[in-house]
């Protein structure tokens, strides 16, 4: 097997599992650990959502020998995760106050079932601001290490499309 194949099944490899492991970490700490997301961490969820299906897609595509295909699912599969990567440093950057947040963001709580239960869920709803990190590791927050996540699979992405690009050139090559 090439080697040009070889490194883009690694990276794709690297990024399926390392994307679903980001979205499993989370899932994890809104599920188990309770932390409310804003609006704005759902919406940072939404480029693994769309990336790493595009990206398995690529995989396929790319061992059924459809590079060109697998090229331009992988150029977007990299702005997806670069829009990512903006969204995370967007809200880091409102968290630390270097430029204003969103002005319409609020929690993601469910809404009461009954009007006699709409006292009592609003006293018990905490509304999440997108301007305040709720947690931070290392001095990053949530979004923070979002930006980190989503910039590096941009990287892996973008590592993958230039293998692809290679393995299309040198079969243009060999076909001359």
């Amino acid at each position: 097997m090439p080697a040009d194949v070889r490194l883009a099944q690694i990276a794709l490899g690297l990024l399926l599992i390392s994307g679903t492991a980001v979205l499993a970490t989370a899932w994890g700490f809104e599920l188990i650990g309770g932390y409310v997301p804003c609006a704005l961490c759902l919406e940072q969820r939404v480029p693994y959502y769309i990336g790493l299906p595009l990206t398995l897609a690529a995989l396929a595509l790319l061992w059924k020998g459809r590079a060109v295909l697998s090229l331009v699912i992988l150029s977007g599969v990299a702005l997806t995760f670069a829009y990512g990567a903006g969204l995370g440093i967007y809200q880091a950057g409102a968290e630390w106050a270097f430029w204003p947040g969103p002005t319409d963001c609020g929690g993601g709580a469910a809404g009461p079932n009954s009007a006699a239960d709409m006292l009592s869920v609003l006293q018990s709803t905490r509304i999440v601001s997108c301007t305040e990190a709720s947690w931070r590791m290392l001095g990053l927050s949530f979004a923070g290490w979002n930006a980190v996540a989503s910039a590096a699979l941009c990287i892996l992405a973008v590592i993958a499309a230039i293998c692809v690009f290679r393995i299309r050139n040198s079969k243009t090559a060999e076909a001359s």
